[in-house]
């Protein structure tokens, strides 16, 4: 009963103690609140003139005070903190430590020994103010993805210029900056975001940094040397487009890509293992067996995605990371959770650099590093903490609310609403001076950008060179090491086919198995089955038979020609993305894409064929019906191999549907049935037609009349005697020939092309 008794006061003496604490808080915040009204007050006026009465300086501390951001940004909670919310303000508190803290003070009596450490409570109890790395705002379920130490290498670039050449006169030597004089550095560990207004070169400095685009001028170096080929492998770079297969799975889009690019000294089971681990990484176990999804196509949340694509990215555990917008198009919290999931990933060790367009306050808080950009110029490089600070020691502070994205991006814009002059700007331009603008009340957005680079470039003069970390020594062993690893990446040639082969047949079962193809096809068929319904061979219906044969020649030449048209315009981001990270070999993708397709596209033709056979009454032999079959398969893949390379050719829809309607128009033409009397000096166009040699060789199938044949009355028509048949030996050469002819030219046609200026 005593240790009951004693267990009960200890409760309530600790439950009275946390409501003391909370109340104390409370209050405290409360004066803070009235405090912060009084100074808001100031700002009002200040605002209305009557500011003048009060020291400079002061105001100067008041506005600090009032408009300094993230000011503990640098002191990150390692253990996570639930919220509870009180009806003044929101306190972070620990409860388990505060519990443990106030019952410590009690003796096994139950009285109060003395009071607890009110620094100790105080560290518990967190400021709101405080950005603290979770998920969700209102939860304390967010997990910290546990990312694999990787080799650091810092970055460190400086006097860096990028200038292109103007389109429209060759021979003008005219040319264009995009970047003049950007300089920085970024260690390991840190994030780095570079911000600026859409056109300010962001994503022109980040290819110039990631080794995608060489620079005209300045030097860019990883650990104090420049950029190699082997360094490729340790950058990872992910696209502001979200560039995946949309009708592959979360699981099976990372487990083909971890099976292709890690290390072939891994066995399929490890590489599959590291692809779930990813998975379990960045949180995408609820969605790993949905489709990713697209335009037409339901799938994963553009958050979910935009994850995928940097899973694909951090399986090779790249110790450079590089991103291209990663928010733009997401919704705030959505947004947050891809920077916490970065930060995360920084904090194991690598180097991550972001372009970011107009973050909000929570995600401004978790870059450690900024660059803002503006006309291709730098503005300011240091923490991100301190912008802020900075613009308010030049002069320029915000007047109104906004947040830090918001008052910087219209600093690089020019745009001086809203804010405070700076007195050296004032003075310059005066109202009713040569150089001030009546209409905007205001410096023009050109002098706001010049004042703004001028006292960039005088703080960058005083300061010494940019600081960078610690250099990394890279030793012999290190360099060989990366040199053995760099010769074993990837998968064979063989595995590469095998994998492409299986993702192929994955992805593009939905298109050629649709069921608005299957229609097609079976409607196409019964139509024809039934308007040559049971058209005996004889010699009065032998010219009819012979048009159904032309019309199976051109349908079937026709249809895959349109549908391989459509493969390398449409996959030709996805193929640049993956061949610039040298993911295979560009031969092995082209055989798997051809061989994939195969399966797909003898499926229709041999439902179409048995519909139309036995409705018509073509020749009832197992040989002529198996030889039809062939020769229908023969003249598909020719036709596929001359959409590839129209497609190839062009990589662009319009222009190769346009070339290949042609195409297929004069091969029907010119391919025996409309006319037989062609003049010689065109007549050569009649070998390269796909119809011509199809049309012959299903001609010979029903109507041989070689060794003997019991119907002769179909061998003495005029028609048949006409098309002069033989054996058909030469029409199946050409065919051949035009099918590993078409492929060769689009091998060498993907070859030339500059697939990284996709």
């Amino acid at each position: 009963m005593q240790k009951t008794n004693r267990r009960e006061l200890r409760r309530e003496h600790s439950d009275d103690q946390v409501e003391v604490i909370i109340i104390q808080k409370t209050m405290q915040d409360k004066i803070d609140f009235e405090s912060s009204e009084n100074f808001v007050k100031m700002d009002d006026i200040q605002k209305l003139g009557l500011a003048e009465q009060e020291d400079d300086t002061n105001t100067r501390k008041t506005i600090l005070r009032m408009r300094s951001f993230d000011r503990n940004k640098d002191s990150h909670k390692i253990r996570h903190i639930c919220k509870t919310k009180s009806l003044s303000s929101q306190i972070l508190v620990n409860i388990d430590e505060i519990i443990d803290c106030v019952t410590d003070s009690f003796d096994e009596t139950g009285s109060f020994v003395n009071n607890p450490d009110p620094i100790r409570l105080r560290n518990n109890i967190s400021d709101p103010s405080n950005p603290i790395d979770e998920e969700d705002p209102d939860s304390c379920s967010w997990r910290k993805i546990q990312i694999e130490p990787a080799f650091a290498i810092s970055l460190k670039f400086e006097d860096v210029n990028y200038k292109v050449k103007l389109k429209g006169n060759k021979n003008s030597d005219v040319e264009k900056s995009i970047l003049q004089g950007v300089s920085g550095s970024v260690c390991p560990g840190e994030v780095l975001a570079l911000m600026g207004p859409s056109g300010g070169g962001k994503t022109t400095l980040l290819n110039l940094l990631s080794g995608r685009v060489k620079n005209n001028g300045g030097t860019i170096t990883y650990n104090n040397q420049l950029y190699t080929k082997s360094l490729k492998r340790r950058i990872g770079f992910v696209l502001q487009d979200d560039i995946v297969f949309p009708h592959l799975t979360v699981k099976e889009t990372l487990t083909y890509s971890a099976l292709l690019r890690l290390p072939n000294t891994l066995s399929i089971e490890q590489k599959k293992e590291r692809a779930m681990n990813v998975i379990s990484e960045l949180g995408l176990e609820r969605c790993q067996n949905t489709m990713i999804g697209g335009t037409f196509v339901r799938g994963v949340s553009g958050g979910e995605r935009k994850r995928v694509c940097i899973g694909n990215e951090i399986l090779l555990n790249p110790s450079l990371l590089f991103l291209d917008e990663p928010t733009s198009g997401l919704d705030s919290t959505t947004a947050l959770r891809i920077i916490q999931m970065l930060r995360s990933i920084s904090q194991a060790g690598k180097t991550v650099v972001t372009t970011i367009h107009q973050p909000s306050s929570r995600l401004f808080s978790k870059f450690d590093k900024l660059i803002l950009l503006g006309n291709g110029c730098s503005l300011y490089f240091g923490k991100a903490s301190e912008a802020m600070l900075y613009f308010s020691s030049i002069g320029c502070s915000p007047l109104v609310t906004m947040t830090p994205a918001e008052f910087l991006i219209d600093l690089a814009n020019g745009n001086i609403k809203d804010k405070s002059i700076p007195s050296e700007l004032e003075d310059k331009f005066l109202p009713g001076g040569e150089l001030f603008e009546s209409k905007n009340g205001g410096p023009s957005p050109g002098d706001v950008h010049e004042y703004l680079l001028g006292a960039y470039e005088s703080r960058a003069s005083n300061m010494d060179e940019i600081q960078i970390c610690k250099s990394i020594v890279l030793n012999h062993t290190l360099e060989r090491k990366n040199m053995i690893n760099a010769e074993e990446m990837g998968a064979t040639w063989t595995a590469q086919f095998s994998i492409l082969f299986k993702r192929g047949l994955k992805e593009r079962r939905h298109e050629y198995l649709s069921s608005l193809r299957i229609i097609q096809v079976i409607s196409t068929a019964i139509i024809v089955g039934l308007l040559w319904w049971n058209s005996n061979a004889s010699s009065n219906r032998v010219q009819d038979q012979a048009g159904l044969l032309f019309f199976i020649s051109v349908f079937w030449a026709f249809f895959p020609v349109f549908t391989a048209i459509f493969t390398f315009p449409q996959e030709r981001a996805m193929l640049a993305k993956e061949r610039s990270v040298d993911m295979y070999k560009l031969s092995a993708y082209l055989i798997a894409r051809n061989t994939s397709d195969l399966p797909l596209d003898l499926l229709l033709p041999i439902l179409f064929l048995i519909i139309i056979y036995f409705m018509v009454g073509l020749k009832m032999t197992f040989s002529a019906f198996s030889l039809t079959l062939l020769s229908i398969f023969l003249s598909i893949i020719a036709a596929q191999g001359l959409g590839l390379t129209i497609g190839a050719a062009f990589m662009d829809v319009k222009k190769a549907t346009t070339l290949a309607s042609v195409t297929v128009m004069t091969f029907m033409l010119s391919g025996g049935f409309l006319i037989s009397q062609v003049p010689p000096f065109i007549s050569w166009i009649r070998y390269v037609s796909l119809n011509y040699h199809t049309y012959r060789l299903l001609l010979k199938i029903q109507y041989s009349c070689h060794g003997g044949s019991s119907e002769s009355v179909i061998c003495e028509s005029p028609f048949i005697k006409a098309q002069r048949l033989d054996y058909g030996g030469t029409e199946i050469g050409a065919m051949l020939m035009m099918v590993i002819g078409y492929r060769l030219l689009t091998y060498i046609l993907l070859r030339r092309m500059k697939l990284a200026e996709a």
